[in-house]
């Protein structure tokens, strides 16, 4: 008698279906919105053209050349033949190392601060939706007082009192002499910088609390954070381990929002003359010293105007991709 022994099928694990991680999911999503990509590489760019600038610009910021105001674009210097590639400002400062020096001291004000506000916002929102309450109550009447407040008067009231007294707010001098260095100016002018930093935090933070208090709200409820209590975890632990982490995603698209708000409004506050303050050279400060010249030399309000439109389109597309790609509801 004869027996005959079947094998089973083997399943080759070429044709296994194979889980995609988070990240690669998000990373695809991210992939499919062609502006947010587009934008990204643009300001990867502008973020490196910042970052080399001393090996990028044939000038000084704050070097005059006497003579030579208002030189066009590509024109040569009358000292020693270094060209002027975006011509010169009313002092005859090269425009072309100025505006890379702005980037790099506009782009490190919106992204300090958008780190700042969102930290800030990030925990008093946990611990008003986390306690509820009267703590609750309290933070976010606090909240809609401050939002029903107009924004400008205050951020301009607020400048105008640091920026007179810059050392009426204590900051070490660890922080002051690192954003001297890394912005290559004065430790008077980083102590500005850091005034008008506090100034945009100061109201900053209140819609990110808002929002990771939903947040918070939806998820205290839920099963692990039942777990942790009953295995004894603190409340801190919870919210620093559990809650402010699962409220990173919507954090990450209201911070890449916000940073298209913060170079607007620190634009908006030098041009009015209640921001970062002449020779330091900011996008804002730069176009305002335009203004009176624009009818006579039509091109100066571009140089530094373009920048400020492109980095705050740039950041919103940004956030729209990121929104999009971090929306657990999306199917890839």
């Amino acid at each position: 008698m004869s027996t005959t022994t079947q094998t089973a099928p083997v399943l080759h694990s070429e044709a296994m279906p194979v889980e995609q991680s988070q990240l690669r999911l998000i990373v695809r999503r991210f992939a499919r919105h062609r502006l947010a990509v587009v934008c990204s590489a643009l300001l990867v760019s502008i973020f490196l053209l910042a970052g080399a600038v001393r090996a990028l610009v044939p000038f000084d910021a704050t070097e005059i050349e006497v003579g030579n105001s208002f030189a066009a674009p590509f024109s040569v210097s009358l000292k020693d033949g270094r060209t002027h590639y975006l011509g010169t400002d009313h002092l005859g400062r090269d425009y072309w190392s100025r505006i890379l020096y702005a980037a790099r001291i506009s782009l490190t004000v919106a992204v300090v601060s958008v780190i700042g506000s969102t930290a800030v916002g990030a925990v008093v929102g946990a611990l008003s939706g986390y306690y509820g309450g009267v703590l609750d109550d309290i933070l976010m009447r606090f909240v809609e007082f401050l939002l029903t407040i107009p924004t400008l008067p205050i951020l301009l009231i607020l400048s105008s009192i640091l920026l007179q007294s810059p050392k009426a707010v204590p900051v070490p001098d660890f922080i002051i002499n690192g954003l001297s260095g890394f912005m290559y100016i004065s430790a008077l002018e980083a102590r500005q910088v850091v005034m008008i930093m506090l100034v945009l935090m100061s109201l900053g933070w209140l819609g990110i609390a808002r929002l990771t208090r939903g947040v918070v709200l939806s998820l205290k409820t839920m099963n692990f954070v039942e777990a942790a209590r009953a295995a004894g975890v603190s409340n801190t632990r919870i919210i620093l381990r559990h809650m402010i982490p699962n409220a990173f995603a919507p954090l990450v698209v209201s911070a890449s929002l916000g940073l298209a708000d913060y170079v607007i409004s620190e634009a908006a506050l030098s041009f009015l003359g209640f921001g970062i303050q002449d020779p330091t050279p900011t996008w804002g400060n730069m176009l305002s010293f335009t203004e009176s010249y624009m009818f006579e030399h039509p091109w100066l309000p571009l140089i530094p105007g373009l920048p400020i439109f492109i980095c705050a389109l740039a950041f919103n597309y940004v956030g729209d991709g990121l929104r999009d790609a971090l929306d657990p509801r999306l199917q890839l």
